[in-house]
């Protein structure tokens, strides 16, 4: 696991948060989930890029807290062409909740991402999802992990910053790899990360491009160099503008894009 003088103080915090944080108490749970790669197919034949858009009500890197109801948020999201709904189920310091993810789930019939910080097996237990998140940095045993995740009926994104990072989890048995453009000790973003470490995986490993991706020129960006989806949380949220915008619209302009240009 990724030591404490490694990475930035809000960092520190998240982690230390979710090492304390309680774990699921009713034993594992079973999920029979939604097909990540057939919704990421069925964006394509549609013609839109195929985004993950994030139910992100605050973040230690944004300004403004958005109150919307979750549900609502993620509906719109999918009116705006969203191919998945990533949903932050960490409270702390991103305002999420598991009910949040559950509600969400409900309401749309896309797959629906767990965004957490996982640490350990039973932290898994807590909410149903048809994907959830390991971070290779915080991540003591991925392969174990990730191999309880699936007895769940999970799918996973495991994500790195690097290429050391990526040959962990490509040596785990990760199928979706997503590559976090946000430095994890300064918190800057350079797109510039995914497009290294991009060409070295694997052309059956289904890439997500992850963090920074604000226009639609970004989005362009990734897909050229090799996306086949992208996360994006506040340039849909609007946490640094007006967090009254308009969440279809904004989701629309970047699975757009390519249909634009």
């Amino acid at each position: 696991m990724e030591t404490a003088d490694e990475v930035a103080p809000a960092v520190r915090s998240i982690l230390e948060a979710a090492e304390n944080r309680e774990s699921g108490t009713d034993g594992p749970i079973t999920v029979s989930s939604r097909s990540f790669s057939a919704a990421l197919e069925d964006a394509e034949n549609a013609g839109r890029v195929p985004v993950i858009a994030e139910v992100k009500p605050t973040s230690p890197t944004s300004d403004g807290h958005r109150e919307d109801d979750p549900a609502t948020l993620a509906s719109a999201m999918v009116a705006g062409g969203a191919a998945a709904i990533s949903v932050l189920t960490e409270p702390t310091h991103f305002g999420g909740s598991p009910e949040a993810l559950s509600r969400v789930r409900d309401a749309v019939d896309v797959p629906v991402l767990r965004k957490d910080f996982i640490v350990r097996e039973s932290q898994l237990d807590v909410v149903e999802a048809d994907l959830i998140l390991l971070i290779v940095r915080f991540v003591d045993d991925l392969e174990g992990l990730l191999a309880a995740a699936r007895d769940r009926g999970f799918q996973v994104l495991v994500e790195v910053h690097d290429r050391a990072e990526l040959e962990t989890a490509l040596e785990a048995g990760a199928s979706i790899v997503g590559v976090n453009n946000r430095d994890l000790a300064k918190l800057v973003v350079d797109l510039e990360t995914f497009e290294g470490v991009a060409p070295h995986v694997p052309d059956d490993v289904t890439l997500i491009a992850e963090s920074g991706i604000s226009t639609p020129d970004d989005v362009c960006r990734m897909r050229a160099a090799g996306a086949d989806a992208l996360l994006v949380g506040s340039a849909i949220m609007d946490h640094a503008g007006d967090t009254d915008g308009d969440i279809s619209e904004n989701t629309r302009r970047l699975t757009t894009t390519e249909e634009r240009t």
